[in-house]
């Protein structure tokens, strides 16, 4: 299934997790989340914790980091709205916590009203520490 570029969403049907190939699975792994800018910015933060709850819930999670994009100078719409960081040890451990992802998965689709992206990425450097050791548990 090919995503409509302009409203990037998932079906609650879709397995999470991608076919990766065997090089490079043992690396440090994240799940991010990509969110539009919501229909109604209130009501998307007034459920966001949740949504931090159930990604704190996950098994093998080893760091979160969530952003909020700043607003542009100019006051146009930003490209996105929100990000969210799920760092994992590895590919496996990634794959692992999407099996448990139900609950989150859910949540952000009635939510993120402007559309969500997801994507498993491998993490190539650490910018903290300038190495691609496991990185921390940010709270």
């Amino acid at each position: 299934m090919i995503p409509d570029r302009r409203k990037p969403t998932r079906k609650g049907t879709e397995p999470m997790t991608s076919s990766a190939g065997e090089a490079g699975q043992d690396k440090p792994t994240k799940i991010s989340f990509v969110y539009s800018n919501p229909t109604d910015s209130a009501a998307f933060e007034a459920a966001y914790p949740e949504q931090l709850a159930l990604a704190r819930k996950l098994p093998g999670l080893t760091r979160l980091q969530a952003s909020k994009v700043w607003p542009k100078e100019d006051g146009s719409p930003t490209p996105v709205y929100r990000l969210l960081d799920l760092y994992f040890a590895d590919y496996a451990a990634a794959s692992a916590a999407a099996a448990e992802a139900g609950p989150l998965v859910g949540a952000t689709l009635e939510h993120a009203t402007g559309g969500v992206l997801i994507a498993f990425a491998e993490v190539l450097d650490d910018a903290e520490s300038g190495s691609t050791a496991s990185p921390r548990y940010d709270t």
